[in-house]
């Protein structure tokens, strides 16, 4: 970014096409940061770099300094287009966000240069959104002074729905329960100082900062965006908000969570799954099994995805050991495959200065168990992951268009129950002041409006 910004040249931003080296996921961030910097760049990507169409690109951005990508599969939202019970809905949320407030807990602003990921507060004050600013330093102090046996109670609570972690030996190389035991104590933690800043959403930094000093976040991330998650008793006693998700969103990643604040919010009033989470737009491939002819995506992040999202909800999840190089402390991961269903994609980027949203339809397909091994290993084995498709958004164009690393997914019920949560949620944020694209088509390749 330093020295793209000073730039005096046409740039191009290159990557290549693997899930195994993410450099998909850089390219995604570093485009996102350079949209909201209001940097002029071209983008490119590749599993060779020998490819026809990657080369009749390159040609064409070394002759004129430009790249053409199709986006025909992006158009703005039409507000008349949406039904009146949505539309009243939008209306209502955004009247209670202006009057009474959302406050976001930002456990230390900015993660792994995701530039693209922080929202200046005057682009928030206006929805009704404000920052409460949170140091790791207290997440982690606030972590030690959990007692053990919180911690143990919360540990048979998950291996009492069937949760496995896991364990071996080595502290150095292996999940440990100490590790676990001090994530769940991380969970408490985070539990109480959300409900004492009043927080509606929360996100913490992840992997900087913390990693030195206690296991990983993540299995913490994903129990906090589960309604059905361990109860944790406030100061009073009192169970603090007993069967609701307290939304976080992984690598503070503020874009996200507004998402994941308008999720919630329109995906509870409808009566649809309120779980949340961002995904890393990892990587896609064709089905090599053949079971699914289209075009499917590797979705995956290593904290935030709810057990809710996986086949067989907590008993179909486990949790394994975030790999040393990364987090020299341990902690496991909330891992599962994501279950087959209708989901609504979305993401919130910066442009122009100005907040904007892409909202598309789309579904997790189930895949062969060794299709799915197959992607695991050319990927990350530990994360949570998703097999995506998204309707009528083909995969260059969805590298085309999209500004970011991260894919904000939520199920719907069916697939009526995710058109209406798509057009109430594009609604809420169209009646916010953002400019929201639909992407795509609905199932079947109906038009989304």
């Amino acid at each position: 970014m330093a020295g793209l910004i000073g730039n005096r040249g046409p740039i191009l931003t290159v990557a290549n096409w693997s899930g195994t080296w993410p450099g998909l996921v850089g390219l995604l961030n570093l485009n996102g940061s350079l949209i909201k910097a209001g940097v002029p760049y071209a983008s490119l990507w590749s599993a060779d770099f020998q490819d026809e169409w990657f080369l009749e690109r390159l040609d064409q951005w070394l002759r004129t300094g430009t790249v053409e990508h199709d986006v025909s599969h992006v158009r703005p939202l039409r507000p008349e287009g949406v039904g009146s019970e949505e539309a009243g809905l939008a209306r209502t949320i955004a009247a209670d966000l202006r009057g009474r407030r959302s406050i976001m807990g930002v456990f230390d602003e900015g993660c792994m240069g995701m530039y693209n990921a922080i929202i200046p507060n005057q682009l928030l004050f206006p929805l009704g959104v404000f920052k409460e600013r949170l140091s790791q330093s207290s997440l982690y102090h606030a972590t030690l002074s959990v007692e053990l046996e919180e911690a143990r109670a919360i540990y048979d609570w998950l291996t009492a729905k069937g949760m496995v972690f896991h364990f071996g030996p080595d502290e150095a190389a292996d999940l440990t329960q100490g590790q676990v035991l001090d994530q769940l104590r991380m969970y408490i933690a985070a539990v109480r100082m959300a409900e004492d800043f009043g927080c509606e959403t929360i996100g913490i930094q992840y992997q900087q900062g913390l990693k030195d000093l206690l296991p990983a976040s993540d299995l913490v991330e994903g129990l906090l965006n589960n309604d059905d998650r361990p109860p944790v008793r406030g100061r009073d006693g009192a169970i603090i908000r007993e069967g609701m998700a307290i939304v976080h969103f992984n690598e503070v990643d503020e874009c996200a969570g507004l998402d994941g604040l308008f999720t919630n919010r329109v995906h509870r009033a409808l009566g649809q799954p309120v779980e949340t989470t961002l995904h890393d737009l990892r990587w896609g491939d064709v089905d090599r099994s053949g079971r699914v002819e289209d075009y499917v995506w590797v979705l995956e992040i290593s904290g935030a995805a709810p057990p809710a999202h996986h086949q067989g909800g907590y008993a179909g999840s486990d949790s394994a050991r975030q790999p040393p190089m990364f987090f020299r402390r341990g902690g496991g991961t909330l891992r599962g495959v994501a279950r087959p269903g209708e989901i609504v994609w979305s993401r919130i980027f910066i442009e122009d200065g100005r907040l904007k949203m892409d909202l598309g339809r789309g579904k997790a397909v189930a895949l062969p168990e060794e299709e799915t091994e197959r992607r695991w290993n050319l990927t990350n084995r530990e994360r949570p992951i998703m097999h995506g498709v998204f309707y009528g958004v083909g995969r260059d164009q969805m590298m085309a268009r999209h500004k970011a690393n991260h894919v904000q997914v939520a199920y719907a019920h069916d697939s009526d129950g995710a058109d209406r949560t798509l057009l109430a949620k594009a609604a809420l944020a169209h009646e916010l002041g953002l400019e929201v694209s639909l992407c795509g088509t609905a199932a079947g390749g109906r038009p989304l409006q």
